[in-house]
């Protein structure tokens, strides 16, 4: 009845964020439909027994953002590095800061979706099949011109692969979500930042 389904979102609300609470309701309001499809109870009282509304609310993000001076010890590690994961790895870290692609994003970024003129970036693959236009400037856009010079014109994935010997792969292999999380690690470790996750 619905004095039970009330008083069990007032208990969740007081004991759970308001994103859990609210997928416990939704499996109530599951559980209530199969009651009634079942024939134990009414369609009147499934409807009022359903009838909650959400638990409204916000917390604060995860994660923590990182300071200039850690963008500036992870971007001099990259320019200590003098092979081309060096440059590479600058222009990602230049490109998350400024944009904040999800790592999945960055690695299905493809060469003929950044307009190196304008600064334009097309990012096609993000959550929930959604696109949208980004645009790089200041070191954001000398990153990713350093990176293309080094790279080349050669079609395929923005950021590829750089083999042991610290050159490109030839065969322009698309780095994988896991890669940016491991490079990002090792830059972390190399320029004594604290650890930090892709979405920080």
């Amino acid at each position: 009845r619905y004095q039970h389904t009330a008083a069990l979102r007032a208990k969740l609300q007081e004991l759970y964020s308001p994103a859990t609470a609210n997928k416990f309701l939704c499996a109530l309001r599951r559980t209530l439909k199969h009651a009634w499809r079942l024939g134990l109870m009414s369609a009147e009282d499934y409807q009022r027994a359903a009838d909650l509304e959400s638990v409204k609310g916000s917390t604060l993000p995860a994660g923590r953002g990182l300071t200039p001076g850690e963008i500036s010890a992870l971007m001099a590690d990259c320019a200590a590095d003098e092979s081309a994961a060096g440059v590479r790895d600058a222009a990602i870290i230049a490109l998350m800061y400024a944009a904040g692609p999800r790592r999945d994003e960055v690695v299905k970024l493809d060469l003929k979706d950044y307009d190196l003129d304008t600064g334009t970036l097309k990012i096609l693959h993000a959550k929930r099949n959604k696109q949208r236009e980004v645009y790089l400037d200041n070191g954001a856009a000398d990153a990713m011109a350093d990176w293309l010079s080094v790279r080349g014109s050669k079609p395929g994935p923005l950021f590829v692969a750089i083999n042991k010997g610290g050159k490109i792969d030839p065969r322009y292999k698309q780095l994988t979500s896991q890669a940016i999380f491991n490079m990002l690690a090792k830059r972390a470790r190399n320029a004594s930042v604290k650890s930090f996750s892709p979405h920080d």
